[in-house]
């Protein structure tokens, strides 16, 4: 299944080259100094109000961007992440691709609580659903259905929705007091 992306064709040089062309200077440095603040931010408070202020990312309440997440430099407006979700360390979120011939962009759309494991990277066009799991180091190359555990490279469904809700009703949790 293909991605969600609009695509531009380029002639002369590969699409990078003149990528001024597509998006202006002034808007990457912003970006590009906004999300270096924000992935050394230890408050999550802060880091969710530059975003939503400065880049205009759909961001929902609650959810948690960890320590050295990238969201994308040239276009974070299009990344939309929902409420209560938790996007792991050292992730990057694209939302272009800028290759040989043409460059692409597509929004990203991640749902209500969502785990996303550390230094995985999220592809343009995605579409990851409410309730889903995404393991550590998983390239995100296709959509995600809800509910649903993904993981490798390229990205596989490990467990259905219907399979995780399944291992939930069976798992035991052993709760812990902190020792005082």
């Amino acid at each position: 299944m293909a991605r969600n992306t609009e695509r531009y064709r380029v002639e002369g040089a590969n699409s990078l080259w003149n990528v001024y062309d597509t998006v202006s200077f002034w808007k990457v440095m912003k970006c590009f100094i906004i999300i270096q603040i924000g992935r050394f931010t230890p408050f999550l408070r802060v880091k969710n109000w530059l975003y939503r202020t400065f880049l205009k990312m759909d961001i929902g309440e609650k959810t948690s961007i960890a320590l050295m997440v990238m969201p994308d430099t040239m276009f974070p407006e299009r990344i939309h992440i929902g409420n209560n979700t938790v996007i792991g360390f050292s992730t990057t979120i694209l939302a272009h691709e800028y290759l040989i011939e043409e460059y692409r962009l597509g929004d990203v759309y991640i749902g209500n609580e969502v785990m996303v494991g550390a230094n995985s990277t999220i592809l343009p066009g995605v579409t990851i659903g409410d309730g889903a799991i995404v393991s550590a180091a998983t390239l995100v190359h296709k959509d995600v259905p809800a509910g649903c555990l993904v993981g490798g490279n390229p990205m596989q469904i490990i467990f259905t929705a219907e399979q995780m809700a399944e291992r939930k009703r069976n798992e035991v949790v052993k709760w812990c007091t902190p020792k005082k």
